[in-house]
Order: C-alpha cells, then structure tokens, then sequence
C-alpha cells in the first residue's frame, strides 16, 4: 500500500467520522472524492491525477447531490412545540423592553422570554399576540 493510499483512506475515514459526527451533510461529499482518489491510486494514477480526481468528483457531488439532499432535510424535519404558539394569544407577566433585554409572557400556560416585534415598549398585563420565535424568545405584537 502506497503513501497516497493511505492518505485518501485516513481522509475519507476522517470525513465519514465527521460526517456521522455533525449529520449535517457536511464533508460527506469528501468521502467520495477520497474514494474516487483510492481507486485512481489502486489503477496507479500519478499523484497530481488523483488530486484533480478528488476535486472534480467532490465538486460534481456539491454542485448536483447537495441542493436535493438539503431539500430532502428540510422535508424531514418536523416542528417543535414551540411552533405552536405562533399566532396564540399571550399574557405579559413582566413588562417587555427590548432596550434593556426584559420581558416575559404567558402563552398556553408556559412562561416564555420575550421581545416586542417593533421594539415599543408593552406594560404587564397586556394581552399580545406570538407572531414568531427567535432562539428561545417569543416575538410578540400589542393585540388589535
């Protein structure tokens, strides 16, 4: 076994590790560029043959793999709880100012953190409406 074959196999196994490691399709497409160089280097291809091997096949997997397989991702993921407070109506407990980072409601009996959506300034007690979530803060809105 050559120098360079075992070069593409530590490289393949070392992206397949953090592939399965991350599962966010991230060096997977590596793998197989480190596989099509093995094979190059088994049918004894020179070593700048087999770099340029790597490159094109990982890049035909990026440009021609990548978008369906990020499009099959999205499919599957499926919503949290925390969606279905969207759109609910909420209770301020603790008067919400973005300027100083405060703020709490009560929405489907659970106390979520939370910011105004247009940065006013909403005393508690006031009944709003959850329009999104940004990170673990219920964005909300004053009631119509």
């Amino acid at each position: 076994m050559t120098d360079m074959m075992v070069f593409w196999i530590v490289l393949a196994c070392a992206c397949l590790i953090l592939e399965v490691a991350t599962v966010n399709l991230v060096s997977i497409w590596f793998v197989a560029g480190a596989v099509a160089a093995i094979i190059a280097t088994a049918l004894g291809a020179p070593v700048w043959l087999q770099v340029v091997i790597f490159v094109i096949v990982t890049a035909i997997c990026l440009i021609f793999t990548m978008p369906a397989a990020k499009r099959l991702l999205q499919k599957s993921k499926s919503p949290t709880n925390s969606d279905r407070i969207i759109g609910k109506e909420a209770v301020v407990t603790k008067e919400i100012n973005n300027i100083k980072g405060e703020g709490q409601v009560k929405v489907l009996g659970s106390i979520w953190s939370a910011v105004s959506e247009d940065e006013s300034v909403i005393p508690e007690g006031e009944m709003v409406e959850v329009v999104e979530i940004r990170g673990v803060r219920a964005v909300v809105k004053k009631r119509s």
